[in-house]
């Protein structure tokens, strides 16, 4: 039985939310005040004047003695129905009329009176553990003063409910000008000072939670409730349950995570404003080896080859204490056609969101045609420009600087972003100017977005999807496989909800046989993967299913992601190759069965908006927990209904298990024996059916274990 035991001063809903949690779980409601007005007036109708200066304790205890041990009360436990009655008639209003209220202080002070009442309701408490009780032994909500202290200091819920002075006074009030007029405004001060001589109402005891309802709405209050009731429940039965392995070896491990609470983590959502620092320059100048520097890690590809980076890359980045969002670009060509041409493209469109730049010069080839036309295009821009001149690898060559004041952008900054030189100075300048900018248009990625990974093999349309989602060209698109080759970070609005989408290289098959860019490429979409919190695993579906593609899918599996799968290019198949495509689903991926389908059209557009809901149910599945008790007693009723084959004679016998984890959901099941993979299979089964799971993959493991030798 969960006893639940509410304590609070008048005026914060002790009433209305007890009743409302007793009948959300069938549990009984007990009103303990109601118990005291009905002493109260029972006193009142025994002639005991109660108004006397010198009131008889001991005619007022044996009055209220002969009321609760000689039959005449009665009180009912449905929250649906309570009442209060004496000699069998009705007395609910009259206990809460005016005069009642102005003397239950005086009543319930008397300490001999608190003494028989404590005892009375100890005794409707324990009569709900019964089976032919109302609740059928679920479990009781006790409300009045001293329930969590007194009455029930070993109740497995104990809850004081509070609320400001002014708040109860109110609440009080709109009571009154609604009742039928029983009753007139009482004073919550007065009533907490007459009544604070023999309890404790305003400060909670040790284990009790403090529940304060001055800004929260009666369901609000109710939901914390529930939660609370809800954790107690999961503590009783995984306590149950547990209880099976007493016999049984367990090691600090095993006592370690059959002890252990989820931790799911929360994220931070602030949205930070700041600078964007754009770094621009010709091919093969060094900007990926100095967003590397800056960012002190190596993130960006990095190889000697011009045109390596493609996509203008935003990175979040921060020096001396000062955040700021850092922009990667390709390098600025003029008079280019093609693919160079989209690059230099995202690289303008990076000068024009940023609030600075730094343009990137090589100190060993000197100033070209390419730069002088780039700093014409910058100062049509009209924004801040910070000359780095590259390669300068030590003071010896610093002469070089010099040739780079022609370009009329002032100081030229002597760095070598491969060593590190210089790059202090450089981003104190770059600091200082973004301070002294116009505006800051930056955010920090804010932490708490959900990680979406853009995966699949070269040229399924992953960046051609992203750019359909951001509403913008945010990737270079080119019909050339594998033009994406950093990780492209993009926070993405997408049905109402903000997103942190990651557009990756496409995942070569034979990654050891890969070099330079490539490889690097390719173990960045790896990373992808692993920061990410679900994959969209695209596939070209007007081309066959390959080995190729089902390996990039199964790398999002065994990584633990939730997962959604995306059939590309879907307008371009006729009947036939859609009802190919519907064989391929029963026989290819009859594994992955429990992630969720959507089949669209990443250039037109056609079905993107299926999307969001696909991916918040997927991540929804990934964040799940199934409750100990729930899982246990599901279990049960499975194993009983289908046990495991026997093995050697023997039949291998589920103890106990429990979710140990979530993202993705982890199960750790106790046993007597081996389960064959058959068998889990069945329960992963068996689980999803009954508790869904859709989009994510879930990992069931067993611990095998013995019984303790006699003796210990």
């Amino acid at each position: 039985m969960i006893r639940v035991a509410i304590d609070g001063p008048a005026g914060v809903g002790k009433s209305s939310t007890s009743k409302a949690l007793a009948k959300y779980f069938g549990y009984a409601y007990l009103d303990t005040g109601a118990m005291y007005r009905a002493a109260a007036w029972w006193c009142l109708q025994q002639g005991i004047d109660l108004d006397a200066d010198s009131v008889d304790e001991r005619i007022v205890t044996q009055c209220v003695a002969d009321l609760f041990t000689d039959g005449h009360f009665d009180i009912g436990l449905d929250p649906d129905r309570p009442y209060v009655r004496v000699n069998g008639n009705e007395i609910g209003d009259a206990i809460r009329d005016a005069d009642v209220s102005l003397h239950v202080s005086k009543v319930s002070n008397v300490i001999p009176v608190r003494h028989l009442l404590i005892a009375a309701q100890r005794a409707y408490i324990d009569g709900e553990a019964g089976e032919d009780s109302f609740s059928q032994g679920a479990g009781v909500v006790a409300e009045g003063r001293d329930i969590t202290t007194v009455v029930e200091p070993e109740a497995e819920v104990r809850v004081l409910l509070t609320a400001r002075p002014e708040v109860r006074q109110a609440r009080r009030s709109g009571q009154s000008s609604i009742s039928r007029g029983v009753v007139g405004s009482e004073d919550v001060s007065a009533r907490d000072k007459a009544d604070s001589g023999t309890t404790n109402f305003l400060d909670a005891a040790p284990g009790v939670t403090t529940l304060d309802n001055s800004d929260l709405t009666f369901e609000q209050t109710l939901d914390r409730l529930i939660e609370l009731v809800d954790d107690a429940i999961e503590a009783r039965e995984y306590e149950r349950y547990a209880a099976n392995l007493e016999d049984y070896e367990l090691d600090e491990s095993d006592r370690a995570l059959v002890a252990r609470t989820v931790d799911d983590g929360e994220g931070h959502d602030a949205k930070t404003v700041v600078g964007v620092l754009a770094v621009v320059g010709r091919p093969n100048v060094g900007k990926s080896t100095l967003v590397n520097r800056i960012l002190g890690r190596r993130v960006a590809v990095v190889e000697d080859t011009p045109g390596v980076t493609r996509d203008r890359v935003s990175y979040d980045a921060e020096w001396s204490g000062t955040h700021f969002k850092l922009v990667d670009t390709g390098g600025w060509e003029t008079g280019v056609e093609g693919m160079d041409s989209a690059i230099a493209s995202q690289a303008q469109i990076a000068v024009g969101l940023a609030d600075a730049v730094v343009l990137v010069v090589d100190a060993q080839v000197g100033v070209t045609n390419t730069d002088s036309r780039m700093v014409s295009m910058l100062r049509q821009s009209g924004k801040p420009i910070i000359l780095a001149v590259n390669k300068i690898d030590g003071s010896s060559e610093e002469y070089l600087t010099a040739d780079f004041w022609k370009l009329g952008l002032g100081e030229p900054y002597g760095i070598s972003a491969m060593h590190g030189r210089g790059i202090g100075e450089l981003l104190d300048v770059a600091i200082k100017t973004l301070a002294q900018a116009k505006k800051m248009s930056g955010f920090l990625t804010p932490s708490n977005l959900r990680r979406i990974a853009l995966v699949g093999r070269p040229n399924v349309g992953k960046s051609s999807l992203l750019n359909q989602l951001a509403h913008q060209e945010r990737s270079v698109v080119d019909d050339l496989a594998g033009t994406t080759r950093d990780p492209v970070d993009e926070v993405v609005t997408l049905d109402g909800q903000d997103w942190l989408f990651i557009d990756t290289a496409g995942i070569k098959r034979r990654q050891h046989k890969l070099s330079g860019a490539e490889y690097y490429s390719s173990l960045r979409t790896q990373a992808a993967i692993e920061r990410s919190e679900l994959a969209l695993v695209l596939f070209d579906a007007s081309q066959p299913i390959s080995d190729q593609d089902l390996k990039v899918m199964s790398q999002a599996v065994d990584a633990g992601r939730a997962m959604v799968l995306v059939f590309n290019k879907w307008d371009l198949m006729d009947d036939f190759d859609r009802q190919r495509m519907e064989r391929l689903w029963k026989t290819e991926f009859d594994q992955v069965t429990w992630a969720q389908r959507v089949n669209l059209s990443a250039k037109s557009g056609w079905h993107t908006n299926r999307l969001a809901r696909a991916m918040r149910e997927a991540l929804t599945s990934w964040d799940k927990r199934i409750p100990t008790g729930k899982l246990n007693a599901f279990l049960g009723k499975v194993q009983a209904a289908h046990p495991h084959p026997l093995r050697g004679g023997k039949q291998p016998r589920i103890l106990f298990a429990t979710q140990a984890s979530t993202r993705p959901p982890r199960f750790v099941v106790f046993a007597t024996g081996f389960l064959e993979h058959g068998y889990r299979r069945y329960l992963e089964r068996q689980i999803r059916e009954e508790f869904g799971f859709e989009g994510t993959p879930i990992q069931i493991s067993v611990n095998i274990r013995e019984r303790k030798t006699k003796g210990k």
